[in-house]
C-alpha cells in the first residue's frame, strides 16, 4: 500500500511538471497554431542562466532565469517565426525544428557538452515525509506552481484586455484583427508568458537533477508536447490535464510492470498514445466538434 501511495505522489509530481511544460507549449499554439519544438532549448537557456547566477541570492537567480526565458522566447518569435507567420503549418514546424537545433548547437559551441553542476534550488532536493510517502521539496513546489500559474492564466485570459484578445485570436485570428486586436501584441504576450513558464520549469528541473546539459530539454519538451496532444491541442485546461494524465500513466507503469519488462515502459507509453490518437485524434478533453480555445 505504501508503494502505491508513493507511486501516486510521484505521479502528481511528474504530472505537474508535464502540465507546466504543456501550458508553455499550448499558449503559443493557441494563438499561432505553432508547435514550438524549440521550447526545450528555452528551458535549458533558463537553466544555464541559473548556472551563471548560482552564487547569487535566489531573489536574483529566479528573475534572471525569467529574463533569460522571456528574452529568448521573444527573440525566436521576432527573428524566426514572425517572418513566416503566413506560411503553411508544415513550414512553421520545420522552422521550429531549425530554431531548436540552432539553439542546441549554440549552447554546445559556447558552454560545451559537459554537464554543468548547478546548486541553485538544491535545498528543494531534500525529502519531506507526508504520511506514508516521501516527497522531495521540488515536487511540492511544482504542484503549487502549476496551481498558481493555471489560476493566474485563467484570471489573465478572462479579466484583462490582452487576455481577451488572446482568446479572440485563438477562435479566429483574422476576425480578431478586423475588430482591432493587435496581432503582434497578442503573439508577443503569448511568447512572454511561455518564456516565463519555461523559467519556472528550468528552476524545477535543476532542483531535481542538480545539473544541466545542452540536450537536457529534449525529453521534458517531448513529454510536454505529448501531454498537449493527449489532452487536446489549443486548450490550456486540456493541456494541463493531459500533463497530469501522462504523469500518472508513466509512474503507474513504473510501479506495475515487472522488472524484466520495465525497460520497455516507454514503448508501452507511446503505444498507448498512438492508440489514443487513432481513437480520439482531437485529444481526451476536447469535444469532437468543440471550438479550440486558448
Amino acid at each position: 500500500m505504501n508503494d502505491l501511495a508513493q507511486a501516486a505522489a510521484d505521479a502528481i509530481s511528474s504530472g505537474s511538471l508535464y502540465a507546466l511544460i504543456a501550458l508553455g507549449i499550448a499558449l503559443v499554439f493557441g494563438v499561432m497554431r505553432l508547435v514550438n519544438m524549440a521550447y526545450g532549448e528555452i528551458v535549458v537557456a533558463t537553466a544555464y542562466a541559473a548556472y551563471f547566477l548560482q552564487d547569487r541570492p535566489v531573489w536574483i537567480v529566479l528573475p534572471g532565469m525569467v529574463v533569460a526565458g522571456v528574452v529568448l522566447s521573444v527573440l525566436t518569435e521576432r527573428l524566426a517565426f514572425r517572418p513566416l507567420r503566413n506560411a503553411s503549418p508544415t513550414t512553421m514546424l520545420i522552422a521550429a525544428f531549425a530554431v531548436s537545433f540552432t539553439l542546441q548547437n549554440a549552447a554546445l559551441a559556447t558552454v560545451g557538452a559537459s554537464p554543468r553542476s548547478i546548486t541553485a534550488g538544491a535545498s528543494l532536493a531534500s525529502a519531506r515525509t507526508i504520511g506514508p510517502v516521501e516527497v522531495p521539496g521540488y515536487s511540492i513546489v511544482t504542484v503549487i506552481a502549476v496551481v498558481v500559474i493555471v489560476v493566474g492564466l485563467r484570471a489573465f485570459l478572462l479579466k484583462t484586455s490582452l487576455g481577451i484578445g488572446m482568446r479572440a485570436a485563438s477562435e479566429d485570428f483574422d476576425a480578431a484583427r478586423l475588430v482591432g486586436v493587435n496581432a503582434n501584441s497578442v503573439i508577443r504576450v503569448a511568447f512572454v508568458l511561455s518564456g516565463a513558464i519555461a523559467a519556472v520549469v528550468g528552476y524545477l528541473l535543476v532542483s531535481a537533477t542538480g545539473g544541466i546539459t545542452p540536450t537536457s530539454g529534449l525529453a521534458p519538451a517531448l513529454l510536454g508536447f505529448i501531454a498537449v496532444v493527449v489532452g487536446g491541442m489549443g486548450s490550456l485546461s486540456a493541456a494541463a490535464l493531459g500533463g497530469f494524465l501522462l504523469g500518472a500513466v508513466t509512474q503507474f507503469l513504473q510501479y506495475l510492470l515487472p522488472n524484466d519488462v520495465l525497460v520497455f515502459r516507454d514503448a508501452f507509453l507511446f503505444s498507448g498514445v498512438l492508440a489514443l490518437l487513432i481513437w480520439r485524434p482531437q485529444g481526451l478533453f476536447i469535444r469532437q466538434n468543440a471550438q479550440e480555445r486558448v
